[in-house]
């Protein structure tokens, strides 16, 4: 009797906590509202001709840093250009230039992780090796070699930072890939005379999506701010087009005397990463059963 008491104590032991209710409420809380606010920019991005009250690039000399009013809701900036106008016509930027760089690093890493976890031997080793190679660098570090590579502008930029990018997502499909391969069902496909590529193609990628689409949540987020960064640089988004990043870097020359120019791209830049983590973050918790206790 006393064993079993024991071993129903030790079997208590190692059930998963439940999660608290306030904590499952603020999580449920906090994918609604970045989903909703990731929504609206979207919205905002396609419909940013119509609603924005300004030519972002028209300058008005007798407008030069002036305060938020009735006709300029943020105010103008150095060369007298609505700031309300220009953050808006900069999300469609800001985004396209965040979705490129996933992109390309989707394009890259995928391939490659793919073919690494599946060979094995001299061609996982080179690769991995490669990949180490890359992530030891300060990735904004490298993405400004490679950007001084290929020029400057956002496409060059994020096609930078896209490679930049590409072994964490190289990474995680490898790791993916090892997992499945040795799975029963890819055995009893190769029994039956399943090639590599379908193995691959039918079995292994579908399987290695899912940690696929929360780590491209995680690095939109990431893309986003090493745009913004780029672009504070001078090398990203070149002017007159409007960048968030870009417009910090201009409105940071005036901080002592227009403070208030840096808080809208600041706090788009600000919301709109924090957003895409959080989604992030909650597609995890969902993707994954053992999380959603």
């Amino acid at each position: 009797m006393s064993q079993l008491k024991i071993a129903s104590f030790a079997g208590a032991a190692v059930l998963p906590k439940a999660t608290p209710g306030i904590y499952l409420f603020l999580r449920k809380l906090g994918f609604y509202l970045s989903l909703g606010y990731l929504v609206f920019l979207v919205l905002l991005a396609i419909f940013a001709p119509w609603i924005a009250p300004h030519t972002p690039t028209l300058q008005n000399p007798s407008d030069v840093l002036l305060p938020a009013d009735g006709n300029y809701l943020l105010g103008t900036d150095d060369l007298g250009r609505d700031v309300f106008s220009r953050l808006i016509w900069g999300a469609p930027l800001t985004l396209y230039g965040s979705i490129l760089a996933v992109l390309v690093a989707c394009c890259i890493g995928l391939p490659f992780g793919l073919i690494a976890g599946f060979s094995g031997g001299w061609i996982d080793a080179a690769i991995s090796r490669t990949v180490d190679t890359m992530l030891s660098f300060p990735a904004i570090v490298l993405a400004i070699g490679v950007t001084g590579v290929l020029g400057v502008g956002q496409t060059n930029s994020m096609i930078a930072i896209g490679i930049v990018f590409s072994p964490t997502i190289a990474r995680l499909v490898r790791g993916q890939t090892l997992i499945g391969r040795e799975a029963l069902y890819v055995d009893a496909a190769r029994c039956f005379g399943a090639s590599s590529t379908r193995l691959i193609v039918r079995h292994i990628l579908p399987n290695a999506i899912q940690p696929v689409i929360v780590q491209v949540t995680l690095l939109l987020a990431t893309a986003l701010l090493a745009e913004a960064s780029l672009s504070f640089l001078g090398l990203g988004v070149q002017p007159p087009q409007p960048s968030w990043g870009a417009m910090l870097a201009r409105a940071y020359h005036y901080m002592e005397i227009a403070p208030s120019q840096m808080y809208a791209p600041g706090i788009a830049i600000l919301v709109t990463a924090l957003s895409f983590n959080t989604l992030g973050e909650n597609l995890r918790v969902i993707l994954d059963p053992t999380r959603r206790r």
